[in-house]
């Protein structure tokens, strides 16, 4: 089920609530949200996976801000039209604050003129912020967007969510819950821009999440699952983390509140260094912070394929990074560039032999002997 919408509509608000956590980083700025983020969802006996997606822009703002979201138009939108692709049930957000809007006519004329492509999709209305009765009343004028199956909902407040979800699950394929959770969750963390995002698209072969130049592209932690030899993986983005004097209240600080939860949900982290660049104080800050949560820790050596190298190049940089992270000194080092895929194809067996070295049980006489 994909959640759809203008930009600021509350999609990351009912995202959070559905999840019954904070997996969305939201704030007032629009644009907040750009990758596609995935949570499964139970709801009376039912599974199904709900995607957030970023705000759709009917035009492109010009700014000087190379962070700013109107540089990332054409990105998220790829990556919306990538959700509304794989969904079964497509859910239009509005505001019934704002009325209806160009933006909210767009979208909505984006999914009916294509409803030949959508034939097997259900499509439902989400009217958001109807908190009183005046505005669940107001609701009904977004009839004139021309999508009947409506729904007053507030959000933030949990209003009209169980009707929604009913409906929902009404139209989705017959997927029953069950109680087998066995997956091996791995974080891939590490300062900005040293090519976090490159390696999970690489891992994954597709363009999950969106790449660029720009520090802090990536904003929130992003879950993608997949399955590998019959082991069920969940690979986890997130955002690049700054000394702490040089993060920014607001949307940088939340991402990084995100990162941290999700170096706690996760069993493995993989540590990206850039090789390009001297090995850094932030490097092994972030790494004490893994070990410190008793994190199992792969150190990635990212965009080896920069460096000019000889017989002794790996073996130097080993013995940098050893002495950089004494603390760390039985950690696995593995060298590769996620953006030509060498050596990519080691990350996936050395994170599942870690899992399993991290699930050894030593017995009290086995202890003794040690």
């Amino acid at each position: 089920m994909a959640l759809v919408g203008r930009p600021n509509v509350g999609k990351s608000t009912l995202f959070n609530r559905l999840a019954e956590q904070r997996l969305a980083v939201v704030d007032d700025t629009p644009g907040t949200t750009r990758d596609r983020i995935m949570a499964e969802i139970e709801w009376n006996g039912m599974l199904f996976d709900l995607v957030d997606t970023g705000g759709i822009e009917t035009y492109q703002e010009t700014t000087n801000n190379p962070t700013s979201s109107s540089n990332f138009i054409k990105e998220i939108k790829s990556q919306y039209e990538t959700a509304i692709s794989e969904a079964d049930t497509i859910v239009l957000m509005t505001d019934v604050t704002t009325g209806i809007t160009s933006s909210d006519i767009y979208v909505a004329n984006l999914l009916i003129q294509n409803k030949n492509a959508f034939k097997d999709k259900k499509i439902l209305l989400a009217v958001n912020k109807c908190d009183n009765q005046n505005r669940t009343m107001n609701a009904n004028e977004f009839y004139q967007l021309g999508i009947t199956n409506l729904h007053p909902i507030a959000a933030l407040h949990g209003l009209g969510i169980g009707d929604l979800l009913d409906d929902i699950t009404m139209h989705l394929p017959q997927k029953k819950a069950n109680n087998s959770n066995a997956t091996t969750s791995i974080a891939i963390v590490g300062r900005p821009n040293v090519g976090k995002s490159s390696l999970l698209n690489r891992l994954l072969g597709q363009d999950r999440v969106i790449v660029s130049s720009v520090s802090g592209t990536t904003r929130d932690a992003i879950d993608t699952k997949l399955t590998y030899h019959k082991s069920t993986i969940t690979l986890i983005d997130t955002a690049g983390i700054r000394r702490r004097g040089k993060i920014t209240p607001g949307v940088e600080k939340y991402s990084v509140i995100r990162t941290l939860k999700a170096i706690d949900r996760a069993e493995i982290v993989l540590l990206i260094i850039d090789a390009s660049e001297p090995f850094t104080s932030q490097d092994a800050h972030i790494a004490g912070m893994t070990l410190n949560r008793l994190r199992s820790v792969i150190v990635i050596v990212n965009k080896w394929d920069k460096i000019t190298k000889d017989t002794y190049t790996m073996q130097a940089y080993t013995n940098l990074i050893r002495s950089k992270l004494q603390f760390l000194e039985y950690v696995p080092i593995l060298f590769l560039s996620a953006l030509t895929g060498e050596k990519v194809n080691q990350v996936l067996p050395l994170s599942l032999q870690v899992q399993t070295d991290r699930q050894l049980r030593i017995s009290t006489s086995q202890l003794n002997r040690l």
